[in-house]
């Protein structure tokens, strides 16, 4: 069967928030091994040389409401925390994967006066026609991929198999050529077995 894919961005905004992202590891890192540090009865004020923890908390702590007097310093830090929102949130959008079907038109010729396209569907159901004609094809489905077309073959003699799926492979290549389509790669799948009686089994 054909795979889908998975694309992930690669645009410099993708490679901006894979940074920010090694960077909060990082000091996901550093403040693990701090803990750790504390853990083992270190001194406080040995880790806090080593970190600054301390000091960075106490200055945090000791923040209030008179540190940030006037309306330009509070409009700026406004500013600087929309901004931030904006752009983080951005650059988190921008890293997601993004799905999408390996099915597209295949394109037959394009000039001056325009292109020649055919949908994915039409090829499939030119498949699923060329394969169900075959004597001892049951049903018949198709899946068209990017220079590959995937037939599901369901049979109604098992002693037959081997025969029905080269017969339904030399058909559907034939009926691509009568079309005017271009060869790509056929895999002829069976799917499926639909005996008449029981003995067939056997």
């Amino acid at each position: 069967m054909l795979r889908q894919r998975l694309r992930s961005a690669t645009s410099p905004l993708a490679f901006a928030a894979r940074a920010l992202v090694a960077l909060l590891a990082l000091g996901l890192l550093w403040t693990g091994a701090v803990i750790l540090l504390l853990a083992l009865n270190v001194a406080e004020g040995t880790v806090d040389s080593i970190s600054g923890y301390r000091t960075a908390f106490d200055y945090f702590a000791d923040l209030g409401g008179d540190d940030l007097d006037g309306a330009t310093t509070r409009a700026i830090m406004a500013g600087a925390g929309l901004a931030a929102f904006l752009l983080f949130g951005y650059l988190a959008l921008q890293a997601l994967p993004r799905p999408y079907l390996a099915r597209q038109d295949l394109e037959l010729t394009r000039d001056s006066r325009g292109n020649v396209t055919i949908e994915p569907r039409a090829i499939e159901r030119l498949a699923e026609t060329a394969a169900e004609d075959q004597r001892g094809v049951a049903g018949a489905s198709g899946r068209y991929g990017t220079d590959e077309l995937a037939v599901g073959v369901a049979v109604r003699h098992a002693r037959d198999v081997a025969d029905t799926l080269g017969q339904v492979h030399t058909a559907v290549r034939e009926a691509l050529a009568k079309h005017g389509l271009p060869a790509m790669a056929v895999s002829v799948i069976l799917t499926g077995y639909e005996p008449k009686t029981k003995r067939e089994l056997n």
